[in-house]
């Protein structure tokens, strides 16, 4: 359809008309198996009667009532279900209307709680490479995306980047899991005390990363030890669960099988599971009354943060997931595709790493499988990887420059929750058709 939206490429696109389950249809009649949630966003599917109840429910009574006047029904009673399921120490939450703003909120917060307590030195802000964090430009600077970062390098504010916990590529031969873990993480403590222990004010990661590395989990004990050093020195620890979060690993929040509690922790995609646009920032009771007990107000805001009709369907989707058990069959879904791609792409001699938890799983893709050689960026294989996907009638996600921002391919896999056994055998046929047409 030509038209004057800006889109994101000036690529011609195919108009999605509507949605049902797993599937989306297109103007043309043609039906798509959405096998990513778009972006691991829509984990009930496309068409879930009691989230569009509560929408049609909520637009009746209210639409719209500006934070800086009122509170809102439905955005207190989601903010009192997402802390029954937090970690612990998790006690306030702030709504945004997606994961950039989440993050956002996050960092500024976090600088405005080391002002509070009176250590203004602290300001610096350490990440890991090959992350993720948002495409605002506070966002974007924490996260390390090389090409995203690429063309706004200017306008970015300074932060720091060590290496990720990628256990496929650095972990070396000979050296135990526990043994990287601990490596990695260690990095962390070799950075605060470059940049000084009194400048640093967050260490940022996601639990497991996204849609930059292809959701690449950590080994075990590698978020204790991040824990045990932000501890240590005072630094704030950010999760940021935007894509992760929301039960699509297989736990509510993803950072509950690393056994640990941030400071903060940012959700979205999953939150509004595409019904409506919307995120959060969680804080601390430690941090929220810093705030409450010192100049009284988090100096930042949004019009359209904590909107009621965003958060009814929140409120809705997070019922949803708690009464019908869907984060638990998050997880065992998650162990039926892990079997399926293994069974078919297992022993693929261009497919070096299957991986991921839950229902968030990524294959990396490589030219040779014993050096783990990546294929050279001209041969573009994600952008064709996704062309031949849809002319399967599947939708997936593939990215590039998997291992340092410029080399490296893989696809992320991350369906809606509400899949069944026969869609799933359905979605692997149609991705290995679509692998062989690329590779």
């Amino acid at each position: 359809m030509a038209g004057h939206v800006f889109g994101r490429s000036a690529a011609t696109l195919p108009t999605a008309v509507r949605g049902s389950g797993c599937y989306i249809e297109d103007s043309n009649g043609r039906r798509y198996l959405d096998g990513s949630g778009g972006a691991a966003v829509s984990c009930l599917g496309h068409s879930d009667a009691d989230v569009r109840a509560a929408i049609h429910a909520q637009l009746d009574d209210l639409a719209f009532a500006h934070t800086g006047f009122f509170t809102s029904q439905a955005a207190e009673e989601l903010a009192d279900l997402l802390i029954d399921e937090a970690p612990e120490g998790i006690e306030r939450v702030y709504f945004g209307a997606g994961g950039s703003e989440a993050v956002e909120a996050a960092l500024k917060l976090a600088r405005q709680y080391m002002i509070e307590i009176e250590q203004p030195g602290r300001h610096r802000i350490i990440a890991r490479r090959q992350s993720y964090h948002g495409n605002t430009l506070g966002a974007l600077a924490a996260g390390g995306n090389a090409w995203r970062r690429e063309k706004y390098a200017p306008l970015l504010i300074e932060t720091h980047h060590i290496a990720p916990c990628y256990e496929y590529r650095h972990r070396k031969d000979g050296e135990s899991a526990d043994d990287y873990g601990l490596r990695a993480a260690n990095a962390l403590e070799e950075e605060i005390l470059r940049l000084g222990p009194d400048s640093v004010m967050a260490f940022i990661a996601e639990p497991v990363v996204g849609a930059t590395a292809g959701a690449v989990p950590p080994v075990p004990g590698y978020f204790k030890r991040i824990r045990e050093i932000c501890n240590q020195y005072g630094v704030l620890l950010i999760l940021d669960e935007v894509m992760c979060g929301m039960g699509r690993t297989g736990t509510f929040f993803a950072c509950e099988q690393d056994g640990i509690s941030p400071d903060i922790i940012t959700i979205a995609k999953g939150l509004g599971a595409g019904y409506a646009p919307i995120g959060a920032m969680l804080a601390s009771g430690k941090i929220y009354d810093a705030i409450v007990s010192g100049s009284g107000a988090f100096q930042h805001g949004h019009t359209y943060h904590g909107h009621p009709l965003a958060t009814a369907a929140g409120r809705a989707v997070v019922t949803a997931m708690r009464e019908r058990g869907l984060v638990e069959r998050a997880k065992v879904m998650g162990d039926t595709l892990n079997k399926a791609l293994h069974d078919e792409f297992g022993q693929h001699p261009h497919v070096g790493d299957i991986r991921g938890r839950g229902l968030f799983r990524a294959l990396e893709f490589v030219a040779d499988r014993e050096s783990k050689r990546p294929f050279a960026p001209e041969k573009k294989v994600a952008g064709r990887l996704k062309a031949a996907a849809m002319a399967e009638g599947l939708i997936v996600y593939p990215a590039s420059g998997t291992v340092d921002g410029q080399k490296g391919d893989h696809c992320l896999i991350a369906p809606a929750f509400i899949i069944s056994e026969d869609e799933i055998g359905e979605l692997v046929s149609r991705l290995s058709r679509a692998v062989a047409a690329t590779i």
